[in-house]
Order: C-alpha cells, then sequence, then structure tokens
C-alpha cells in the first residue's frame, strides 16, 4: 500500500448482519490494495453467533476479535484505536459489497502533508453567527467532492473513512463520554476528536457507488446519514460545547 506505517480495515457487525457479513469480508479480503490486517469486532456476548462461513474467514489477514462492551457503532473504530494506535485505520461497513479499488482510492487520496481525515460521503455543517452548530435540517446533505480538508464537513461511515495515526484526539476512547454525548451519532463525535488535534475532513470521489446486500437494508445498528443523526439521543452543539471543538483553520501537520 505503499504507507509509512501499517494499514488496517475495521469493521463491526451484530446478529441482524451476520447472514451477509461473510459477503462484505470477502470483498474486503479481495482488494487490489491490500491492507496489513482487516479486523472483525463483535460484541463478546454475539461472538458465539457468528456464521460457520465467517469464522472460516478467519487468518492470515482476518481477525475476529472480541469486544466486552456492547459500545454500538463505536464497535467499528474504538477498539482498532486502542490496538493499532500507529497504523493508519479504514472502517468498512459490514452490509457493502466493496469495489476492488476501494481501499486502493482512500490510501491514493492521502496527503502527509495536510492532516486530515478522508472518506467518500459527507455534509456540510452549517453554523450561526456565533460558530455554534445549527440543527441537523440546516446542513448541506451529501455535498460534493471537496479540493482540500475542511473544518465544515463531517464524514458519515457510508463509503469508508480512512484515518490516519494520530489524527484523533486521545479523548476519541473515552466510552463513558461518547456514550453520554452521542451514543448512537458516532460520526459526530469522531468530527469533534479531530477538530480537536487541528485536523479536517475531505471527501473524495462522487460518493459511494459500492452495494449493499439487499437482505441487510433496514437492520442498520444505527441508520445512516442525517436520518440518524437527526434520531440519535445527541446535539452536535452540545457535543461542540461539551469537547470544546471549533471551525479554525485545519492545520498542517508542522504547526
Amino acid at each position: 500500500h505503499g504507507l509509512p506505517c501499517p494499514l488496517v480495515v475495521s469493521l463491526t457487525s451484530y446478529p441482524p448482519r451476520f447472514p451477509t457479513l461473510h459477503l462484505t469480508l470477502m470483498t474486503l479480503l479481495s482488494q487490489q490494495v491490500l491492507p496489513d490486517r482487516v479486523v472483525l469486532y463483535v460484541f463478546d456476548g454475539d461472538h458465539a453467533s457468528l456464521p460457520r462461513d465467517v469464522v472460516a474467514l478467519a487468518g492470515d489477514l482476518l481477525d475476529i476479535r472480541r469486544v466486552p462492551t456492547d459500545i454500538r457503532s463505536y464497535k467499528k473504530l474504538v477498539p482498532a484505536l486502542g490496538d493499532f494506535p500507529q497504523a493508519f485505520i479504514a472502517t468498512a461497513d459490514d452490509d457493502v459489497r466493496y469495489r476492488s479499488t476501494w481501499l486502493g482510492e482512500l490510501v491514493s487520496a492521502h496527503d502527509p502533508a495536510v492532516r486530515e481525515v478522508i472518506g467518500r460521503r459527507a455534509h456540510r455543517i452549517r453554523t450561526d453567527a456565533s460558530g455554534m452548530i445549527l440543527p441537523y435540517r440546516d446542513w448541506e446533505q451529501r455535498v460534493e467532492s471537496t479540493i482540500q480538508a475542511d473544518p465544515s464537513i463531517l464524514l458519515t461511515g457510508v463509503g469508508g473513512i480512512l484515518y490516519p495515526p494520530g489524527v484523533l484526539s486521545p479523548m476519541a476512547t473515552d466510552e463513558s463520554s461518547f456514550m453520554r454525548l452521542c451514543p448512537s451519532a458516532d460520526d459526530v463525535w469522531f468530527y469533534f476528536m479531530a477538530r480537536l488535534t487541528g485536523a479536517a475532513c475531505r471527501k473524495i470521489g462522487q460518493g459511494p457507488k459500492d452495494h449493499y446486500w439487499e437482505p441487510s437494508q433496514g437492520v442498520a445498528e444505527g441508520g445512516h446519514g442525517l436520518a440518524r443523526l437527526g434520531a440519535a439521543k445527541a446535539d452536535p452543539a452540545v457535543v461542540q460545547a461539551a469537547v470544546g471543538g471549533s471551525f479554525g483553520r485545519c492545520r498542517s501537520k508542522e504547526d
């Protein structure tokens, strides 16, 4: 993959998605640009329910790891941040048929000179005159690609997100904080964790062209996009005030 640190693909799943999970895993294990490791994080209480066709894929490239606490969609990234602190981590969804160029596209977009998070689906946050975040309904949905990292861009997990090592605040793994402030809105949480380090987000491509496995639709652990954010028990303005996130310029690594 050519990156200076290991590259890990991280995802999570839960029983309603298990029937098609092996299909997603096979697309991740067949990428043209291979990661050093694909890690599936599963709540300990769900591990015994994993289908044989999923367990059979574990080996040199795929790890299946148990998470002692069910932290919902946060299982996709939080455990990996602890297990692989020096790695590039690309998060994936468990119900998508990823094309073979998916990971390579994320990796090739990485600019080592910029402190940024890269993804393929995003919304633009709108703020009031004081800089506080406006309600979800006032955001710009599904923005086009951004030429450079933009503090107003919030990436959503659909399509994959690439997190370089150290791009998120150490607070990102503070379970008591994220489960209290936004238990169902991990996208909002990780956005602010990037802003706390001076990083911003950049959307690449024209949106995800990967397809969902049909049986998985309607069983999302948290839903997708602004519908999920709007339904979540989390107010981005409250999170903003609690963690001190701002909309200042995106700092380079030399700052």
